[in-house]
């Protein structure tokens, strides 16, 4: 499986590896544990089986519009297997549009979390098995609370079956 992910700027990176650190220090599971070297803050716009070499220049196309303006505002809770604590990323309508223009150029992609009506865009703080109740809020870090402006500057692909990532422009 293959995603196709926005990167934040340098200071929301740091940002959200900083509250990584705090989730861990106040023992609430957090990403900051995930040490493979892969891991970094990013938001998923769609997965797909693989990313043909014909979709590729379609695929920069879209991707150009990058920078795009980035606004963090509160925290959401997946729940499921696995328990995901996420930071909520505000959409505006590039954002959207861009996200819909890369799902429909890898139709087939399978996961209906990705169809345009269905994305919830986030940045993931933590995950685990034991449920929602992991993150109390009285333990959360205060700067989750506050809004957070930055801007997606980057793209990249992650394969799941080799962990590896592939910069897209």
């Amino acid at each position: 499986m293959r995603t196709v992910e926005l990167l934040p700027d340098e200071a929301t990176e740091a940002r959200v590896r900083w509250v990584w650190g705090r989730l861990a220090e106040v023992g609430v599971p957090s990403l900051a544990g995930h040490r493979h070297a892969t891991n970094r803050p990013h938001l998923t716009l769609t997965t797909a089986p693989e990313l043909p070499w014909d979709v590729r220049p379609a695929l920069a196309r879209a991707l150009s519009a990058l920078p795009l303006p980035l606004r963090l505002e509160g925290t959401l809770c997946f729940k499921g297997r696995t328990s995901v604590l996420a930071w909520r990323v505000v959409t505006d309508v590039a954002l959207a549009a861009l996200q819909r223009r890369v799902w429909e150029l890898l139709p087939g992609a399978g996961n209906p979390l990705f169809e345009p009506e269905n994305w919830v865009p986030h940045l993931s703080l933590g995950r685990t098995r034991s449920g929602p109740g992991s993150w109390p809020a009285e333990r959360l870090p205060a700067e989750l609370s506050e809004p957070w402006e930055g801007r997606f500057t980057a793209a990249r692909s992650y394969d799941t079956g080799s962990r590896t990532v592939e910069r897209l422009i």
